[in-house]
């Protein structure tokens, strides 16, 4: 299996991908085609995909801010099962986020990624895809560590037409042991730029970030 990156719309790996994506998720959280030119082009969001004999069978999107040390998964794909499709991706994330740490001078402090919750949601199927099912999924990423900010957590629809999509927790992974709290400000500083390419914020959007702007500390529960 190859680790490829995608750079450009024109990459005949991203119709493959884009393909995937749409029979995977909901219509809510699928980018449009044409409207992925720049973020693939932006050097500070890395798309790579999982390759198995000319297919794309998996694929992540991620980041890294040198300025709050800390990564956002954008999303996972596992597109068929049996393949440790899962596992390839999360190593090869791992490492390549850890070389950019390390070029930035410093240790990874931690990830973010937003997790459904099917115990609120369960009308997604995900493709039918049983890796990419959602008890399945909170239950993996639990193991990996990752923790609930202790929220109630919206965010904009990637259709930008100012509607709040509801049914996710935002989670953060960190990488040292026994962090119980995350600062309130690097929350409220990371969703403002993660965000920032949609205009149309909805009004539970806004409220959300007033709320948390009031506090210091945000405790991280288990999932």
């Amino acid at each position: 299996m190859d680790y490829h990156r995608i750079t450009n719309i024109a990459d005949p790996l991203f119709t493959q991908m884009h393909q995937l994506m749409q029979e995977i998720f909901p219509p809510e959280e699928v980018l449009e085609f044409n409207l992925w030119k720049e973020p693939l082009e932006d050097p500070g969001i890395r798309v790579f995909v999982a390759v198995h004999e000319g297919k794309v069978v998996g694929a992540t999107e991620y980041r890294y801010y040198e300025d709050f040390n800390v990564a956002m998964t954008d999303f996972t794909i596992i597109g068929k099962p049996g393949l440790g499709i899962g596992p390839f991706l999360a190593n090869n994330r791992a490492q390549d986020l850890q070389e950019l740490a390390a070029a930035n001078g410093k240790d990874l402090s931690g990830m973010f990624a937003e997790i459904y919750d099917p115990y609120r949601v369960e009308h997604h199927e995900f493709g039918g895809v049983k890796p990419m099912d959602p008890y399945v999924r909170r239950e993996v990423l639990a193991h990996l560590g990752y923790k609930k900010i202790n929220f109630d957590y919206v965010h904009p629809s990637w259709n930008n037409d100012g509607e709040a999509v509801t049914g996710l927790d935002l989670c953060f992974l960190p990488m040292s042991e026994n962090k119980s709290t995350i600062l309130a400000e690097l929350v409220v500083q990371f969703l403002k730029r993660y965000y920032s390419v949609l205009p149309n914020k909805p009004k539970m959007w806004l409220e959300m970030i007033a709320e948390i702007e009031g506090k210091d500390q945000l405790s991280l529960l288990n999932i």
